[in-house]
């Protein structure tokens, strides 16, 4: 679909495991088109993919601001030109917020992280995040997929068949792998570890990131995992309440991010992000040594012309004429 004034809002999320993108119209704020593509440790090349789709599928667009988000959220700002920069926190809770009003419970698991996020009355009053263990995430369950030689797609419906879900430790991404062999080794079916791993998995996302927080419904699930229908079961089993997977989950951070940008006010910068496709871009870093803290500075490198600075957390370069240069 193509926007109809040709004028729109750009979200875009650059995470470790995937890179989104979500166009809306600045009319309407209907989504007119998004994409999910593996970052695979080159957010340039991914950030460079979503930029040749949005200039396939809208040739004529206009981009009226932009916004980005997550862990490369600043190279990508650095090269969309914007200074519309948000956590994953702010653009989780506007999307959820944007699909259910009354929404009081985010759940959102990603690639490699898993957050909780506690809505009153439309703002976000608490948070809780998982960074540090893999268990549950999506890179994890895409390795257990590949174990029991099975699609990651196909795992919640695998789960759903089983009567008698196997015990799979869920503590840690090495006792469940552990655990999971073992039970292959004696010969359990594939469905009942599949069902056994969803539910571990719920349970030590419920045990850890959720500990201690109030979840209460309504409840919005975002994140590619929220397509795993055998997770879904158990969270909704295990909590006693509905679990509404949003139908943006897979890139919800980018549709949270693209709101944000349609918030922004009129006098935004150009946009040049379309300068990936005919420009050369590259990065380059050093190691800062004006202070103790010996910061990684990255630099953006457009044509061979340096033209931003980022990371640098007293910003003695990024603060400075470089920054966001046209």
């Amino acid at each position: 679909m193509e926007s109809k004034s040709n004028n729109i809002f750009l979200g875009i999320d650059v995470g470790s495991v995937s890179t989104k993108m979500v166009v809306l119209d600045t009319e309407t704020l209907e989504m007119i088109d998004h994409l999910y593509v593996r970052t695979h440790g080159d957010p340039l090349t991914s950030i460079r993919t979503v930029m040749k789709r949005l200039a396939e599928k809208q040739p004529q667009a206009v981009v009226q601001a932009s916004a980005t988000t997550g862990s490369g959220r600043h190279l990508a700002a650095r090269i969309m030109n914007t200074g519309i920069i948000k956590n994953e926190i702010t653009t989780h809770t506007l999307a959820g917020v944007k699909i259910m009003p009354e929404v009081r419970t985010i759940v959102e698991i990603g690639g490699q992280d898993s957050k909780i996020i506690i809505i009153r009355d439309g703002m976000a009053i608490d948070f809780a995040m998982n960074t540090v263990c893999a268990a549950g995430t999506g890179s994890f369950l895409d390795q257990q997929a590949g174990r029991l030689e099975i699609k990651v797609e196909d795992m919640g419906e695998i789960a759903l068949s089983s009567e008698n879900p196997s015990t799979i430790s869920g503590r840690c991404t090495v006792f469940a792998e552990t655990d999971m062999i073992h039970k292959q080794q004696i010969g359990i079916a594939t469905n009942d570890i599949v069902a056994g791993l969803c539910c571990s998995l719920v349970r030590n996302y419920l045990a850890s990131v959720a500990k201690g927080k109030p979840i209460k419904p309504p409840v919005v699930f975002q994140g590619g995992v929220a397509a795993n229908q055998g997770i879904v079961r158990e969270f909704q089993e295990q909590t006693g309440f509905a679990f509404n997977v949003s139908p943006y989950y897979g890139v919800a951070g980018a549709y949270g991010a693209a709101l944000l940008a349609s918030m922004a006010k009129d006098d935004q910068p150009e946009f040049r992000g379309f300068e990936l496709l005919d420009k050369e871009l590259r990065i380059k870093s050093f190691a800062c040594r004006k202070c103790e803290e010996a910061c990684t500075v990255l630099m953006l490198y457009r044509d061979g012309e340096l033209i931003s600075f980022w990371n640098d957390r007293c910003g003695r370069y990024s603060s400075g004429e470089l920054a966001l240069k046209a």
